[in-house]
């Protein structure tokens, strides 16, 4: 299933009918007779076959005229994975829309970040969803108002610009225009907020704001053990926590927590001003790669040699990165290095920057700053500061915009930037899911203790950076 026009209606019917959880987020089920479009696993009566349209994406059908329903509350669903496995252009705008670039630079400014004009980038979103990035868009943020307006007690007017849009005058009309309901009008109807239901509260405030409670959801399994112990030994002091149950991090101008609960990941966010509250979402959930399909995943790796361990760790997801630079500075720095030792120097970069407004820095404070304090020896420093430039300069994009390839050739060609760290960046940061680590010891040493010959890395693709996550486990 790679584009709208080439869902297969028998498939998509036979996962309705059976509720397949793996499906959830891969397409949605459109009622005629109701008008209203669900989750493959809605609860509701499975529909009859004359009455249901199939789409890859909720605004395609919100696009013909479909309300989202509100018992499975499509905006919970899960990313369609399929998109970070093409990596194509709709794919990477797919993937800026939901940071809010749509929001806060327009379709234009989208199409300049991608380095395309705004026509060519309309006619491939027509092509691939049956639906404008604009529209596109715009789902998005009345998705996300949907959300806000179910599981907290967060004003109306709030959310409103939490969601992303420009006045609570053009979020009324919106929402009316294509829901058919007010928002205050989903507000009455949205019941209890209880913590862990999925219907959660407000759970305190922080100067200037409250501390909201989301559910993310993903497809199970979900194997978070491994995850947050990666987290938590490369967490840096003073910026981020983790142990077994939880992560949280400073992020600018407040806080998030992330909980693995039953069935969901709770997100708790305390920031002052809540209008970049998309890209939170957002990164968290590339952060705990949420929106991975383990089924795919172990459809592939599962027939090779690593098949006893997709069996122990079926749920098993790769870390992403809150940002790209702040993961590429990990990166170079911690090449080689006892974790311990990693984190100390990145504690202390971090700290060189604070108090401000970012809590690491940023490619404009690091390419002119003096690292001899951080301990950061010469050559790791000219390959920081090379990879700063290039992102001032627009010569590389860390954070979605870029083709992952065209990024690892780059980087490749700066000083001190070789195929470990270019493929630990675009395993981590691009969330390119066929990348690979070349050149790791510790795997080398893993996959001979296994008998795992290197020839049977080709064999992994196009999930190469969950084989080497498998493999890592092991330790």
């Amino acid at each position: 299933m790679t584009t709208t026009t080439e869902l297969d209606f028998s498939a998509c019917y036979r996962a309705l009918a059976a509720r397949d959880a793996r499906f959830d987020g891969r397409f949605y089920t459109a009622v005629t007779s109701t008008r209203i479009y669900c989750r493959p696993i809605c609860p509701a009566r499975t529909p009859e076959a004359r009455n249901v349209r199939f789409y890859r994406h909720a605004a395609t059908a919100e696009a013909a005229g479909f309300r989202p329903c509100k018992r499975c509350r499509p905006e919970i669903s899960p990313g369609d994975p399929g998109w970070d496995v093409r990596g194509d252009l709709v794919s990477r705008a797919l993937r800026l829309i939901d940071e809010g670039v749509a929001d806060d630079a327009g379709v234009a400014g989208l199409a300049n970040r991608l380095h395309i004009t705004q026509r060519h980038l309309h006619r491939l979103f027509t092509a691939h969803l049956g639906a404008s990035p604009l529209a596109v868009a715009r789902t998005k943020r009345l998705l996300l108002a949907k959300q806000l307006l179910t599981e907290t007690s967060l004003p109306v007017t709030d959310v409103a610009f939490a969601a992303g849009f420009g006045s609570v005058r053009q979020f009324n009309a919106t929402m009316k225009e294509t829901y058919g309901f007010a928002p205050g009008e989903l507000r009455a109807t949205a019941g209890p907020r209880r913590r862990g239901t999925g219907v959660a509260e407000d759970t305190g405030s922080v100067p200037g704001g409250p501390v909201l409670t989301l559910r993310l959801n993903y497809r199970p399994p979900f194997d978070g053990g491994p995850l947050l112990r990666f987290l938590a030994t490369r967490a840096i002091p003073g910026l981020e926590s983790a142990d077994a149950t939880r992560y949280a991090r400073t992020v600018p101008g407040g806080t998030i927590t992330l909980t693995p609960v039953d069935g969901h990941v709770r997100l708790e966010v305390a920031v002052a001003d809540t209008r970049h509250l998309a890209r939170i979402v957002a990164r968290c959930r590339r952060l705990l790669d949420l929106d991975a399909d383990p089924a795919a995943i172990s459809e592939t790796l599962g027939e090779s040699a690593l098949r006893p361990l997709l069996l122990a760790r079926p749920g098993l997801r790769v870390p992403g990165a809150w940002d790209g630079f702040e993961l590429a500075v990990r990166a170079v720095v911690g090449r080689g290095l006892a974790p311990a030792t990693a984190r100390g120097i990145l504690g202390r970069l971090a700290g060189a920057g604070r108090p401000g407004p970012h809590p690491f820095p940023t490619p404009e404070s690091l390419a002119g700053a003096d690292l001899d304090g951080a301990g950061i020896p010469p050559g790791r420093a000219a390959s920081l500061k090379a990879i700063a430039r290039a992102i001032i300069d627009g010569d590389i994009d860390l954070d979605g915009a870029q083709d992952p390839a065209t990024t690892t050739r780059e980087l490749l060609r700066m000083p001190g930037i070789g195929p470990w760290t270019a493929g630990y960046i675009a395993m981590r940061a691009l969330r390119d899911p066929d990348a690979w680590p070349d050149g790791d010891i510790a795997l080398r040493r893993i996959m001979s203790c296994l008998a795992i010959s290197e020839h049977h890395i080709p064999r992994w693709r196009p999930w190469r950076a969950y084989a080497a996550l498998h493999l890592w486990s092991t330790q």
